[in-house]
Formats: structure tokens, sequence, C-alpha cells
């Protein structure tokens, strides 16, 4: 047997946090961990119900080819608690093989071999016992067709048939399938004895001990077997990697010629080899003197084929949007190696550390950390933990996790540290996980995940559910179908290269209130950015205000009394502060302080509550003609006209409400098919309106 190599190099780690070497990740909504042992349990229902609309053969059925004849005796025989195997073969010049002899597994009797010219030979027991049942095939062909029929059957047997859990154990049954044997062949690479790779597989497919399609000493014959192989590909696959990384090294010193702007380092061990390498783009160094506040690393894959960590660093731009920062690849995941990456990293941004720093759940990372950032806020991505919850939870809570789910995403966003801890008490308690080892690791990471803790926190809206999936999309498109790390080089400099990347268009972005600081936004702000803030705004009129004696004002929703923010204003310096920090977590003003602002007659936001980094003039990509707006603003008008009446008519009669309807439901689908031109001129659109007019 030889290992195949995958086409993707790149999967998801799956070491568990907690560092328990039982205990494996599974991410929800990610097929990679999953994907085999879904496999696996799919097969085996396929085969389970197949076998149940497998009736008894008999005499004269007829089967395409004797492959299909076998598999359904098989099939017949497992459900009957016996296995079979393939007996006699007749061949003829003219025909070939014209028949086929199926017999039980205990047919015929052990012939005595001869003994070995050893000491103490085993004396091993036969399961033969002479049993009679057998399925004979015989070949014909008509009218130019092959089909095979039974000639003979027999379903007597002069043995005891074995149960459903007792015929599975039979060795025609036992089956490794290809994904487990990869498992089985890496975790023995790891060191793991056969008795622990068998634990590890019952945990990671669900199920109980002793309940896989195989037992132990498959595991044991399996490994034995390849043993000599893996071998000899580890020689070939260190010899791969070494010459990869080389070539690696030597695409960096040539990208260096071609863009002096591109940096990149690595270390080498105590043979000379390419240990760990790190590069970063022109581009990248660039982006990151914008959008380097909030910097997110991602360290989620790893290569199954060289076993490198991959590492990439990420940024947020002004249209929400992931932009590259960085990469490295690391031989380990050690304190050390992340300490290198960090230093490098920084080093590449010329020493700048960023405000705030996310990350996945690991130990080491976060002490590289706290030694290289001392001044830079360290958040877990609430995805990441969200992601492990299936995994960590799922099996003990069975039929309450998805209660216990929805329980710990409300708990996630609330605001108040102490609420946060007494609800989390309620919580562990609740659904008994006191003594639960990933609940420990959550709760002693709690100042870095729950929104209680980090509201305070500087994230540009990095944490956002549309984030995360822009992020996601971006790694997959840099690593899949990558089998060597020169083409994953290239890869990543397509993905790096702002020319490459589509300038964010300007799009329509309509006035939801008449008030004056929502107009003068939307000619500062990118529309994603203008977006959400425009959402703050909306809101904001549901908001009543009620001034206090030192100036400040506690702003109440006029439905809930339950609630009420704080929020600061000092007239001197135009300084407005909310109690729920939204500013100081996104970088857009609240609801509370928009609020305040409009009681104040403010017809704008005051200028040092318009970051940079959410203007439209920090776009590094080239944007739209700004002009445009203002076009839309004419089409917009027009169209509203047009809605407004064909909404007052069609609300006459059943009938012309539902003929407006589909129409403008296939006219949407209509529009929505057609193709956009770069170059189509919002102007003669609003030409054409006016000369309609």
């Amino acid at each position: 047997m030889t290992m195949k190599p995958s086409n993707n190099i790149w999967i998801r780690r799956q070491q568990c946090p907690c560092g328990d070497w039982k205990c494996y990740v599974k991410y929800e909504g990610d097929d990679q961990t999953s994907v085999s042992s879904q496999l696996i349990k799919n097969e085996t229902a396929s085969t389970s119900s197949s076998s149940e609309a497998v009736f008894t053969p008999y005499v004269g059925q007829i089967f395409k080819s004797d492959d299909d004849a076998f598999e359904y005796y098989s099939n017949f025989a497992r459900k009957n608690g016996f296995s079979i195997r393939k007996a006699r073969s007749t061949e003829s010049q003219n025909l070939g093989i014209y028949r086929r002899d199926f017999v039980c597994y205990r047919s015929g009797f052990n012939q005595p071999r001869k003994k070995a010219n050893v000491e103490h030979p085993r004396d091993r027991k036969s399961v033969r016992c002479g049993c009679d049942a057998k399925l004979y095939l015989s070949k014909e062909i008509v009218d130019g067709v092959t089909q095979w029929y039974v000639s003979q059957f027999s379903n007597v047997h002069n043995h005891e048939l074995l149960e459903d859990d007792q015929v599975r154990l039979l060795p025609a049954y036992r089956k490794i399938q290809e994904a487990d044997q990869e498992r089985i062949l890496l975790l023995s690479k790891a060191g793991f004895p056969v008795n622990r790779i068998v634990k590890v597989l019952e945990l990671e497919k669900g199920v109980q001990p002793g309940q896989l399609p195989f037992i132990e000493k498959d595991v044991r014959n399996f490994v034995r077997t390849c043993k000599k192989t893996v071998q000899e590909n580890d020689a070939l696959l260190t010899e791969k990697r070494e010459n990869d990384t080389l070539e690696l090294l030597e695409a960096c010193k040539a990208m260096v010629e071609r863009d002096g702007n591109f940096v990149y380092d690595y270390t080498t061990d105590e043979n000379n080899k390419v240990e760990n390498i790190s590069w970063c783009y022109g581009d990248s160094v660039r982006a990151y003197t914008v959008y380097g506040d909030v910097v997110t690393f991602d360290t989620t894959y790893r290569s199954i084929t060289y076993g490198l960590l991959l590492g990439v660093w990420f940024g947020i731009d002004n249209h929400g949007k992931p932009i590259f920062f960085g990469c490295v690849l690391l031989q380990d995941e050690s304190s050390n190696s992340f300490a290198w990456a960090l230093q490098t990293f920084l080093r590449f941004m010329r020493g700048r550390h960023p405000q705030t720093i996310l990350t996945d759940i690991d130990s080491s990372l976060r002490d590289a950390i706290a030694r290289e950032l001392p001044n830079s806020k360290h958040v877990i991505c609430l995805w990441h933990v969200l992601s492990k919850l299936s995994s960590w939870f799922s099996l003990p809570l069975g039929l309450q996790y998805e209660e216990f789910k929805a329980e710990f995403d409300l708990l996630c966003h609330l605001e108040g540290i102490e609420e946060f801890e007494h609800q989390w008490n309620l919580l562990v308690a609740r659904f008994g996980l006191a003594s639960d080892k990933h609940i420990a690791l959550l709760f002693s990471y709690r100042t870095s995940w729950p929104l209680s803790y980090i509201r305070g926190y500087f994230l540009a809206r990095s944490m956002t559910a549309e984030f995360s999936q822009s992020l996601d999309a971006f790694l997959k498109e840099i690593l899949s179908g990558q089998t060597c790390l020169q083409l994953f080089f290239e890869q990543v400099g397509v993905a790096a290269d702002l020319k490459n990347q589509r300038g964010e268009g300007v799009r329509y972005t309509y006035m939801k209130t008449c008030l004056p600081i929502e107009e003068s936004s939307r000619s500062i702000f990118t529309p994603y950015a203008f977006n959400a803030l425009q959402h703050e705004i909306v809101l904001s009129m549901q908001y009543a205000t009620t001034e206090m004696a030192n100036g400040s004002y506690l702003v109440r929703h006029y439905k809930k009394m339950d609630g009420e923010y704080l929020v600061i204003w000092i007239p001197q310096d135009e300084q407005i502060h909310c109690s729920c920090k939204e500013f100081e977590h996104s970088g857009i003003l609240c609801r509370h302080c928009l609020r305040v602002l409009t009681v104040k007659n403010y017809f704008e936001i005051p200028e040092k509550y318009v970051l940079y980094r959410w203007r439209l003039e920090s776009s590094l990509v080239p944007v739209e003609d700004q002009k445009a707006q203002c076009s839309s603003d004419e089409c917009a008008q027009a169209f509203h006209s047009v809605a407004a009446n064909l909404l007052t008519e069609s609300l006459l009669t059943k009938d012309r409400f539902n003929h407006v309807h589909r129409e403008l439901s296939r006219l949407l689908d209509h529009v929505r098919e057609m193709p956009l031109s770069d170059e189509f001129s919002l102007n003669m659109a609003a030409n054409n309106i006016s000369e309609s007019n």
C-alpha cells in the first residue's frame, strides 16, 4: 500500500486546546474533520438498508454479473448470521469463466498442513465444519447479452448462526475504509499505541467502545503490514518537503528582485534545513499602515502533506472585507515558534503593534502574545468558540445540546461582567457541567471572548458573522487545490496584490430619515460603514433622553424601561462617551450618542468620531466616481414615485395586488440576471428619467 498525496494539502487543525490527546475538535459547518466518519456511517447505513431489501436467493435467479450475485448473497448472509467466500470457478477457452461457486465461510474442512520447522508451532483451530450452504452460478449468453443465473442453492447450515452484534465481527465484514486507514497511519506515526488509536477513532466517530466496523487486531495487523511502506513514504516525504521548502525560499528570493518592497525571513534547524518561513508583500505593508489597528491571526489550518502549521495575518478594510497582511509556515505549535512569527511580523510592519489581535484558542499562542505584544488586547474569535461546541458538548448533553447551545449564545452577548458570571454559574449547574474540562477551559479564557469582557476593546467590526464568512472564503480560495508550496506561494501573491482586487463600487445608499446628520455622513463614510451608522441613526429615534444635573444624559428605549445607558457629554471638547462602549468597540457611534447629538442640534458627526479607517478616502483600491451618487438620488426619487403609485393602485383589490406581486417578482428575477456594465452611465439613466417627465 502506498500513501496517496491529497489534492488539497491543507486541513483544519484537529488538536483540542484542552491538551487531552483523546479529545479532537470537529468544526461545525466544516467538512474537513467529519467527512470520513460520516461516510462510514452512511456506508454502514446503506449496507444495512440494502440488506433489508434482500430476499432469499432461488434457483433460476438472474444477475447481470457474478460480482452482483456475490454482493447479493453476501448481504443475504450478513442478514442471516453468517458470511460467504468464493470457492471453485470453472473456465473454458471459449466462454472464459462460466461457473462460480460461493459457499458458507464454514464450508469444507481444513487440510492438514506441513508443519513449519519451528520449535513451538501454533496450533490454530479451524472454523470449518463441513457446512453445505452454497450458491452456484452458471453463465449463459442470451441474444448476445451475458448473464448469470443461480443453478444450485442451499441454505441448510450445520452450525449455529450468529446474532447481529456478532456477525459484524466476522473477518469478511471487518473492513478498514481508506479514510480510517489514513487516520490510523497518521496516529501511528505520531507514536500512538494501537489501543489508543482505537479509542481515538471511537471518540471521533461518536460510537460506543467495540462498535467500530473493525477490531483492535485488524488495526494492529494493518499497522504492521504498512510499517515498511510508511517508513519508505516518510523518507520520500521528508525529501519532498525539503525540496518544496527550498523552492519556496528561492521563490521568495526571486520575488525580492521583482518587488523591492517584498520581505521575508526564515529559520533553519541544526541540519541547516529550512524550519520556519514567513513573508509579506509591499501592498500588505501599505495596507497595514491604514488598517493595522485590528489584526486577525488565523492558525486553524495545517498541511497534511508536510505537517506545517499555517498562520495568516488579516485585517478588515473600510468596506468590511479581509485584507491580507502576511503569511507564516511553522514546524510546530510551540510558544517559541509563535513568538518568532510575531517578532517577524512586527519587523515586517516596521515595529507598529496592533491595538487588538484576534486568534483561536491556543495556550502557546496566548503566552507568545503576552510576551511579544504586551500592550495589544488579545481576543479569542467568538466563531472559533462556537464552532467547537458541537464537538465538546453534543455527546455528553445529547438531546439537551440544542437548548444548551441557544443559552450559551445568549450568554456570549451579555453586556455586564457580573451578569455573565452569574448566568454562567446557572448554566453550568443546570446542565451538570461543573467537572467538564472544556467548561473549565472556556472559563479560564473568559477575559478574551465574551462580549461583557471585550466590549471596550477596539475590533473594527471584525467579530461580525459577515466578516467571519468572508475570511473563511478568502482562506479556502488560497488553499484550494494547492499541492505544493510554490503553487501556494503564487496563489497567496495573487490574493495579496491590491491590483487584482476589485474596487468596492459605490453602492447606492438611500436615506431612511430626514436627519441632516445622516445626509452629511453618507458622503464621508464607505457604504459598508455608512450602513452600520445608518442602522444606529434609525434606531436612535426610538430613544428618549433625560438630562442630568452634571450635563450627562440617561438614554432609554421608549418601550424597554428596564435598561438605560449613560451618555457623558463634554461640550468644551465635543466629547461624547456612552456606557455601551460601541464606539470604542467598532469605531461607529452608537444610537445613544447619536440621540444626544440630535438633541444638541448637531447636523453632522464631530470630526473626532469619524475614524479615518471608515472614510471613503482611506480606500487603497480606487472606487467609482462619487458623483454617481447624485445620479442615483435622481433615479431613486423617480422609482420611489412610481412605486408609491403602484402600491396605492394595487391595494384596491386582491386581484390587482396578486397581479402586481407576480409581475414584479418576474421583473426582479429578470433584472438580477442582466449583466452588469462597468461603464453604463447612471447619468444616462437620469437623462432618460428627465426626458420621460
